[in-house]
């Protein structure tokens, strides 16, 4: 049996989360969520979370998973959330306790308040590890680059690789966050180059240009002819030398900061305070 795939999209961050069905038995993985956040506020919310809820509960859907590609930098994580009305389980590549203790440090996070060792998520994957959805096994491999954290959740010929790769005419992620590499994209893409040309990619972001309607699924024979930075006849050497300078003209997405600090706990929002108030930190002048 083959997983189905139900994708929803959130407009203000441009992310594609996406729940993954075993029809066989209605298990579900959700991967990629998104909690609502206003910046100029500071206020979140929970109605892009609860459309997924809803959406699982018209159907007859029990989630398993709260699966996360990497830590996002574009927007927060659902994960706490939906776990606390789902009991579904977090997970997330190992990779993550690399990305916790170089954010501690960012935003001077101690033992006493977080512990960067992963402890916040219910399961760390291994490069290789098995993960199932229902009676569909899955497997997870390890692709970093964008981020040291980010992995592919592989179903059969279902793959989610999160932002490691977009549309054909978009390219591929970003490499210069903390633990970016350019040389570990690449040799990351190429290990995704490696499934069935017909494996369909679920994507989690997508900017097209003017006149292509935004989409979240291509195929790996697709990626492999047309993807603009990686393809059948790319050179690594090139790839960096190119990454490098493109990556030198981009902004910090504008919600990095937020994000990161909400992510590396898994979704969770910072304790609150002695006046009940949660607040987030922003370092001046370290970007």
């Amino acid at each position: 049996m083959q997983i189905q795939v139900e994708s929803f999209f959130h407009e203000a961050t441009s992310t594609f989360s996406h729940v993954a069905v075993d029809p066989d038995s209605n298990k579900a993985a959700i991967i990629d969520s998104v909690l609502d956040f206003d910046c100029q506020s500071g206020r979140t919310g929970t109605e892009s979370a609860d459309r997924l809820i809803a959406w699982l509960d018209e159907n007859g859907y029990e989630a398993e998973w709260i699966l996360e590609t990497h830590a996002h930098a574009d927007h927060l994580s659902a994960a706490m959330y939906l776990r606390g009305k789902l009991g579904a389980k977090t997970g997330i590549g190992e990779g993550i306790t690399t990305v916790q203790e170089t954010f501690a440090k960012v935003f001077n996070l101690t033992e006493d308040d977080f512990r960067p060792d992963g402890g916040q998520f219910d399961h760390l994957f291994g490069d290789g590890e098995e993960i199932r959805i229902g009676g569909i096994r899955g497997r997870v491999m390890h692709t970093p680059g964008h981020t040291s954290d980010s992995v592919t959740y592989v179903f059969g010929g279902a793959v989610f690789v999160g932002d490691t790769m977009f549309m054909p005419d978009f390219g591929t992620a970003r490499c210069d966050f903390p633990g970016g590499d350019a040389r570990l994209l690449y040799r990351s893409i190429q290990r995704i180059y490696e499934l069935p040309d017909d494996t369909r990619l679920f994507l989690c972001h997508d900017y097209p240009p003017a006149g292509r309607e935004k989409s979240c699924v291509t195929t790996i024979r697709n990626e492999k002819k047309h993807n603009i930075h990686v393809n059948e006849s790319s050179d690594v050497d090139q790839f960096i030398k190119m990454r490098t300078a493109r990556d030198a003209q981009l902004d910090m997405p504008a919600l990095i900061l937020p994000s990161i600090q909400v992510n590396i706990r898994a979704g969770a929002l910072p304790e609150p305070e002695d006046n009940g108030i949660r607040y987030l930190k922003l370092p001046l002048n370290r970007f």
